[in-house]
């Protein structure tokens, strides 16, 4: 052992459109401590410009599949009822914690309910949008959902809007550059 100290997860979760992925690329920039982005893994088709490794891992159903059978998931589901698959793999997070990183879950909060129940130590982190109507504003401003989208993801936001207890901190990201001061400041903490 090279006498690394152990990294920790940190699981920063909210509704769709919350902010999660602008709060955490800034938080990767800024913050001090040795923090690492756990790329999901999902069966979706890429989206132009993205690539394999950098913004998901890309499997076919049948892996996806292979890899869930053999339990090398933290938490894994199928999301929104299209069929594709999303998690977030146990052997990346593991090998980030065991080199002293601070492992960084962009999960939705039933994703984050199953990392806790293996990981009761994690940094819990809600993302909120402030008021619902906030986060209907933001949906909506993106202009890539149909309207039968944006009523489904409010749906789910009030659903998950009820999980806020269960997390050790809440931030409210109505200014992203407070956010992620907040946020570090929090890691920082720890």
């Amino acid at each position: 052992m090279t006498g690394t100290k152990p990294g920790k997860i940190v699981i920063i979760s909210g509704p769709s459109g919350a902010g999660k992925s602008t709060i955490v690329r800034e938080l990767l920039k800024t913050c001090p401590l040795p923090l690492a982005l756990s790329v999901s893994a999902t069966t979706r088709a890429p989206r132009r410009g993205e690539e394999p490794g950098r913004e998901y891992h890309f499997l076919s159903h049948e892996e996806f599949a292979r890899r869930r059978a053999a339990n090398e998931f933290l938490e894994c589901k199928e999301v929104f009822g299209r069929g594709d698959w999303y998690g977030t793999l146990r052997d990346q997070v593991t090998t980030g914690l065991l080199q002293g990183k601070w492992v960084i879950l962009e999960i939705d909060v039933e994703g984050a309910m199953a990392v806790l129940d293996q990981a009761p130590e994690s940094v819990t982190i809600f993302l909120d949008p402030g008021t619902i109507e906030e986060l209907e504003r933001r949906l909506r401003g993106r202009g890539t959902d149909s309207e039968d989208a944006v009523q489904r993801r409010l749906a789910v936001a009030r659903r998950e809007l009820e999980f806020i207890p269960r997390y050790r901190h809440r931030v409210v990201n109505d200014q992203p550059e407070r956010a992620v001061r907040e946020i570090s400041d929090i890691l920082q903490r720890y």
